[in-house]
């Protein structure tokens, strides 16, 4: 990673040169100096990036900047006549920072926010992954980032292993180069890492967006996900993606990712001040507009979002391993590798070469990568055993219940399902994108409520085992309007309660017709019980009332036998009475009405009570069942 912004007091001082890599560091507006405040020491700073090539000289607050290919051969060459490497531990060996507000790492479960920043995103669906799409998204980068993020960690891939050499903790000195058993490691992140998806279009996205502007929709992103304590950030990661045809922070020609974090309101410089914690944040351009500068056709043919992948990979491990920059695992040897995270140093390495970049195979699909800097082998690693503890070992698998779809106002119940490897552990559930009026059970996986607008969504839910081991799934979720409704089957003419709920004695008959060939016999001639039909469905434009007519045969009296109607409103959750309890013995047909508010979706509920009782067997004819 690069140079750390200027953090406002010595103690947050690190030392290291801007990255030279291809991404990490986000950029960030630089904040005046309080009055009368003690001057920053040059120490507190870090040293100046002085490869005048790099996208970081002058512009320090681009930590772990990634050029394009073209800057880096251009570096490189520069380097090759400036470089005055220590090599006691060698050139790119990296050492801990001591952290800055006690964080180096990420050593927790990672938690991926994605946030498509702008309204040039254009109109979001759902794609058959059930991850988020947009029609200006051409190249398909969007569900290319969420199957990525979702993939981390499954089908085996040891690509994000080689972060489970990292840690940090009170255990880790300032300078360490590798970590003591009683470390806080990086655990290997099973199940994946994305933890949720925001369209924020509320505005079109800056034709060229600051720093400050980036760092500030990081901020405005914890407080949509509603992570706004530094304990909910403190694993947290934000994903600031720009739109097509936008040029966030110039990086067209010069870059293509950076990384940074947005620290709280005690510091007199540096990056957004934050309310809620510590906030870690990247810049990802829509860096296919630079085509083969930013890797496109890299590893593959034509190899559209292999530089997205890359760059969006090259970002999290440089967070994971400098959450904070620069108090987490950097390079301070004075070589030309000096001030450059694990990902800088392995930037740009040819496919099929040591260490070069290739296509990682994970349990989502295969993304091209690039290869992470490891201290343990001495090399760049694209694939890296399990080290350091960072593992539990366990495995949580969540079951996709598929693609869901609603209408507007109705009542949901959908189970998600999930298993855990280790026996005897308690899963923990969450979700993020649910629809509007609908919340999950921590404890059973039960999404429950009723849905109240239309939509479209992509929902991800997790599953927590009490190891810290999780996994989760993704799936789209539609809510559509209510349609133009009415009652089906409302004079029983198909011969048949379809399109119905029936329950105890219930059936279409040719005797129980008011008009027509057939009605519906509620009861029975026989003794029974409470007997029922019922009909869920949405008042049509234009219509204000629904209607039945009914002929009660009730030989006994309204005390123990009778016959009744309901109408629910499931838009407001009121149920009215549109047919008394009422027990006659040959009055013939009666008609019953309730009114309607055109729109609303509503359940009629038509009863017939009858008590069991031998000799007075009660039953309801019911017809005709109308909405005008």
């Amino acid at each position: 990673m690069g140079t750390p912004y200027i953090r406002g007091t010595a103690r947050r001082a690190l030392t290291g040169l801007a990255s030279l890599s291809l991404v990490t560091g986000a950029m960030v507006a630089v904040v005046a100096p309080q009055a009368n405040a003690a001057p920053v020491p040059d120490s507190a700073k870090g040293h100046a990036v002085t490869n005048p090539y790099s996208p970081a000289y002058q512009h320090n607050y681009r930590h772990g900047v990634v050029p394009t290919a073209q800057q880096n051969a251009k570096m490189k060459s520069w380097q090759a006549t400036h470089a005055s490497p220590n090599v006691a531990t060698g050139p790119e060996t990296l050492s801990y920072g001591g952290g800055i507000d006690g964080i180096g790492v990420q050593s927790g479960h990672s938690k991926v926010y994605l946030v498509f920043y702008g309204t040039q995103w254009g109109t979001q669906s759902t794609d058959g992954n059930g991850n988020a799409k947009f029609s200006g998204d051409s190249a398909g980068a969007a569900g290319a980032a969420q199957q990525m993020f979702k993939g981390i960690g499954t089908g085996n891939e040891l690509w994000s292993a080689d972060l489970t050499q990292w840690c940090d903790g009170p255990n880790v000195a300032a300078g360490a180069t590798s970590c003591p058993s009683n470390a806080n490691f990086v655990p290997y992140q099973s199940g994946g890492v994305l933890s949720g998806v925001w369209y924020d279009n509320a505005a079109a996205s800056p034709s060229a967006a600051s720093g400050h502007q980036l760092g500030q929709e990081a901020v405005n992103a914890a407080a949509h996900f509603g992570n706004t304590t530094a304990a909910s950030n403190r694993d947290a990661y934000y994903v600031i993606l720009s739109p097509h045809g936008t040029n966030p922070d110039s990086y067209q020609g010069q870059y293509c990712a950076w990384h940074d974090y947005n620290g709280d309101s005690t510091l007199t410089g540096g990056a957004v001040n934050s309310p809620y914690g510590d906030v870690a944040f990247s810049n990802q351009p829509y860096n296919i507009d630079s085509g083969s500068g930013c890797g496109v056709g890299f590893v593959n043919s034509p190899g559209t979002l292999d530089g997205w992948t890359m760059t969006l990979g090259h970002e999290w491990h440089e967070m994971m391993s400098d959450q904070n920059p620069a108090g987490g695992w950097t390079n301070h040897t004075g070589s030309s590798y000096d001030g450059q995270e694990n990902s800088d140093e392995c930037a740009w390495l040819t496919p099929g070469t040591a260490g070069g970049a290739a296509n990682v195979t994970m349990g989502t699909g295969t993304f091209a990568e690039q290869a992470s800097w490891s201290n343990d082998t001495n090399a760049c690693a694209i694939s890296h055993p399990i080290v350091g503890g960072g593992s539990t070992g366990n495995t949580v698998t969540v079951t996709n219940p598929g693609a869901q779809n609603t209408t507007v106002n109705t009542a949901v119940s959908l189970k998600v399902s999930a298993s855990d490897s280790a026996s005897g552990q308690t899963l923990t559930y969450s979700a993020t994108g649910l629809p509007a009026g609908l919340s999950i059970d921590s404890s059973t996986g039960l999404i429950s409520g009723t849905v109240t607008t239309v939509g479209t969504s992509s929902v991800s839910v997790t599953a927590k085992d009490s190891t810290g081991a999780s996994g989760s799934t993704s799936f789209g979720w539609t809510v559509s309007a209510a349609g133009t409704g009415g009652v089906t089957n409302g004079g029983f003419e198909t011969g048949s309660l379809s399109g119905w709920t029936a329950s105890g004695s219930a059936t279409a008959s040719s005797a129980a017709a008011h008009s027509g060939s057939y009605g519906a016999m509620i009861g029975s001639a026989d003794p029974t019980n409470t007997s029922s039909i019922a009909q869920t469905f949405t008042a049509p434009s234009g219509t204000s009332k629904v209607s039945f007519s009914y002929n009660v045969t009730c030989p006994d009296t309204v005390t123990y036998d009778w016959a009744t109607a309901t109408l629910k409103d499931n838009t407001t959750g009121t149920t009215t009475t549109v047919l008394a309890k009422t027990c006659t013995q040959g009055a013939g047909w009666k008609q019953a009405s309730g009114s309607l508010t055109a729109g609303h979706s509503y359940t009629l509920t038509l009863t017939s009570k009858d008590d069991n009782y031998a000799g007075d067997a009660t039953y309801t004819y019911y017809d005709d069942v109308t909405v005008s």
